[in-house]
């Protein structure tokens, strides 16, 4: 089947941003059609089975609920009628060795008056003067930089404004975020803890800039769960997008954007089965370390892009009933030397010997309570970080068993008894990830966030052809869902600048798009 209207455009991937950008784009009046390699929408929002149940087993949270809301909205819907969405009253749990405890609060006197329990008056009042910061740095690049178009650092200076260097000087731009906690925190526990915001970026704490606190302001915010899981709020864009005149295609990958040798622009797209489909202009919701080869270009330094990737992760899924300190719908568990942690995975590329453990229980609240009536196993996600090296190395059974074996011996040392036995779960590791989305070794947030231009370094919704567009967590503004969908939004709007639709009238409320399987599909997304 051919796409030859003038407002066609194709997508190539169901992720978070592909999902946005249909959305918009359909919204505008664009005919789109999505493709998808997997089976269904969702990209990294991936669903397992275990004994029956069904798992998230890729992002577990949702923050920047804002962007959402202009997400459905942009469809002529409203987030909150269309999820059932929930605020966490517990942002997350962490523990120490021991069992030592601490829990941040959606309300922040409570975080503060925990932290005085935990560590004394003294550290609160660094988390007060830390929360301050955080904010402002938020505040200062919301607008300049993660619901904009990519910047380079002398035009955030300037949408900053040369004429406030307070406001410069205040996101850090040259601290490592490790070094910037010690200025308000002398117990290193709590450093870990505000270091972890590395890890959402795939990152190391002693790499990466310290504008990376902002992401306390954002889960001070709000962070909710979504009754359904994270997985339901793909599906619900896909219907949304359904509904707006979006066809979906499934189960086929795109082997090759095609280029036209005279316009020197995109002209379509080949998929893995041989069929084509012609469009002239193309969002693409994937890797773009795996773009080179789409498009013919000659592929990268593979030891360049392999020392630049972002963390990726061993997760295993279960049924388990964990016993000993409570868990709350999000806790981590925290290794005794942080730093050798990240040398291990950074430096020596390999597993490291006491990882951090971060654990989510999808049946709990927030707050660690089980439902009425609820008896027996639970579903537990249980999470370490790893190199990104799936596409060099495999992981054979008894490496998974000693790193499952290592992540126990690290709940035990802080208090939980849990067994992670991996012939009774569904274990994800780098070489599956790698094989998941393709060119990225298995990395799941792109490039690592590591020293002060890497921020600057994500290209941005323009791409290297005429005619295409990138989107995703692997560009601008960055990874995670809020962000991935932001790509999708830059995309769109880079995609309708550069051509604006012939077409304005949104077709809200009706199904003439389609949702078909196992037809024609576009490369796996990125976040």
């Amino acid at each position: 089947m051919a796409v030859t209207s003038d407002d066609s455009v194709a997508v190539i991937g169901a992720g978070m941003a592909g999902l946005a950008a249909a959305v918009r784009l359909a919204a505008a009046g664009y005919c789109v059609v999505v493709l998808e390699a997997q089976a269904e929408a969702g990209g990294k929002m991936r669903r397992v089975e275990v004994g029956g149940q069904s798992f998230d087993a890729g992002p577990t949270v949702l923050t920047m609920k804002w962007v959402f809301d202009a997400l459905f909205a942009a469809g002529g819907r409203s987030i909150d009628q269309e999820l059932a969405l929930t605020p966490s009253s517990v942002i997350a749990r962490h523990y120490w060795r021991g069992g030592a405890a601490l829990d941040l609060h959606a309300d922040q006197q409570e975080t503060l008056r925990a932290i005085s329990d935990f560590a004394g008056q003294r550290e609160a009042e660094g988390y007060r003067r830390f929360a301050a910061d955080s904010r402002r740095t938020y505040e200062v690049l919301k607008d300049s930089f993660i619901d904009a178009s990519r910047p380079n650092p002398v035009s955030l200076s300037r949408r900053i404004g040369l004429a406030r260097p307070g406001a410069l000087l205040s996101i850090k731009p040259f601290a490592t975020l490790w070094s910037a906690l010690g200025s308000y925190f002398a117990d290193v526990r709590l450093r870990q803890l505000f270091a972890r915001y590395a890890t959402y970026c795939g990152s190391s704490p002693y790499l990466s800039p310290a504008t990376l606190m902002l992401v306390a302001h954002v889960e001070q915010e709000g962070v909710w769960t979504v009754e359904g899981g994270i997985r339901a709020l793909a599906q619900r864009l896909e219907g949304l997008a359904v509904e707006l005149g979006v066809e979906f295609r499934y189960g086929d990958a795109v082997n090759e954007i095609t280029i036209d040798p005279y316009r020197r622009g995109v002209c379509g797209v080949v998929t893995r089965s041989g069929r084509r489909l012609d469009t002239r202009q193309i969002i693409y919701n994937g890797d773009v370390a795996a773009l080179p080869r789409l498009i013919g270009a000659p592929p990268p330094d593979l030891a360049r892009v392999q020392a630049q990737r972002s963390l990726s992760a061993l997760v295993s899924c279960s049924l388990s009933e964990p016993a000993g300190v409570p868990i709350a719908h999000h806790t981590v568990f925290f290794s005794e030397d942080y730093e050798r942690e990240f040398d291990a995975i950074f430096k020596r590329r390999e597993a490291p010997a006491d990882p951090t453990v971060y654990l989510c229980a999808q049946d709990r609240d927030s707050a660690g309570r089980l439902p009425v009536g609820h008896a027996g196993a639970e579903r537990i996600y249980a999470l370490m970080n790893l190199p990104a090296d799936g596409d060099r190395r495999r992981f054979h059974e008894s490496e998974v068993s000693a790193c499952l074996k290592s992540m126990e011996h690290r709940l035990d040392l802080n208090g939980l008894e849990l067994s992670l036995n991996p012939t009774s779960a569904d274990i994800t590791t780098p070489d599956r990830f790698a094989s998941l989305y393709p060119g990225t070794g298995g990395a799941l947030y792109g490039m690592a966030s590591h020293g002060w231009m890497a921020s600057f370094a994500r290209p941005g919704s323009q791409g290297p052809v005429p005619g295409l567009y990138l989107a995703g967590g692997s560009v601008h503004p960055g990874p995670g869902l809020p962000m991935a969908a932001l790509s999708g939004k830059l995309a769109a709007e880079q995609l309708m600048a550069d051509r604006p639709s012939t077409r304005r009238s949104r077709p809200v409320a009706i199904t003439g798009g389609t949702s078909t399987g196992r037809a024609t599909a576009g490369a796996s997304p990125s976040r």
